[in-house]
């Protein structure tokens, strides 16, 4: 009667240990990878304890979870990933994830025979093809929005997390990071974009700036403020706000 009095304690001692075991949170730390290496920013949320963390610049992160706790991983250029902790996982050192593109394709491609002879310019003559459907076309709302580029993409993402995402965001300081990237990105493609609307005869010959030193010249230009507030679509205002750049960056460099 003793031992089985025994037995029975010592089972339900073991019992309540494992019980306590699967309910302590424990700290998993890893690595997000991905075939284009774009991994900054991705939300890694416990869907269970409604918790959460972000990857940084290298995919790194650390998320609290328990045993059986659902671990999802997100971010707007990949596929959603949900994992589910194991005892494996809550062992290990390091957890390793890859995440997939996200990919939208037609599921099937029918090529439809026009009895073509394979000489294209005869063939083009011959067939008669509507105007390309688009968004313009169609007439729908987001038909002129211009496309995100990846700074603005991952701003996108880390404000549509909702408030906790954007707490988190807000107390590690990714929302001010990527909000200067967002913003660095802009200028350098506002300044790429004048630097691409004139021929590069037209700095060596008129502005006298050698062709080697074009892309300096154009950071010289983007560093004075009035150079933003010109329109990029006005051409004469800005060649001739580069004109008078062009004297000062000479005698700066000696080029004369």
């Amino acid at each position: 009667m003793i031992k089985t009095s025994l037995y029975t304690a010592c089972f339900f001692i073991c019992a309540a240990n494992l019980q306590a075991q699967n309910t302590v949170s424990k700290e998993i730390k890893g690595r997000v990878s991905s075939e284009d290496g774009d991994v900054a920013a991705t939300h890694v949320l416990n869907s269970s304890a409604q918790k959460a963390a972000i990857t940084d610049i290298d995919g790194f992160f650390t998320v609290s979870a328990r045993l059986n706790d659902t671990i999802v991983f997100s971010a707007v250029q990949f596929q959603r990933k949900e994992i589910v902790v194991t005892k494996e996982i809550l062992a290990s050192k390091a957890l390793y994830i890859t995440l997939d593109p996200a990919q939208n394709a037609l599921n099937e491609v029918v090529v439809m025979p026009f009895n073509l002879s394979g000489a294209l310019g005869r063939d083009m003559n011959k067939m008669e093809v509507d105007p390309p459907l688009t968004a313009a076309s169609l007439g729908l709302p987001n038909a002129f929005v211009e496309k995100m580029t990846q700074a603005e993409r991952k701003a996108f993402s880390a404000r549509s997390g909702g408030p906790l995402i954007a707490i988190l965001n807000a107390v590690s300081g990714e929302a001010k990071r990527l909000r200067l990237i967002r913003e660095r990105m802009a200028k350098y493609t506002r300044t790429e974009f004048i630097r691409k609307a004139y021929h590069d005869s037209l700095y060596v010959k008129q502005l006298k700036i050698p062709v080697d030193k074009i892309n300096d010249f154009m950071y010289f230009c983007e560093v004075d403020s009035s150079f933003a507030a010109l329109d990029k679509k006005d051409n004469l205002s800005i060649w001739e706000f580069m004109l008078q750049k062009s004297f000062a960056y000479r005698k700066n460099y000696e080029l004369d």
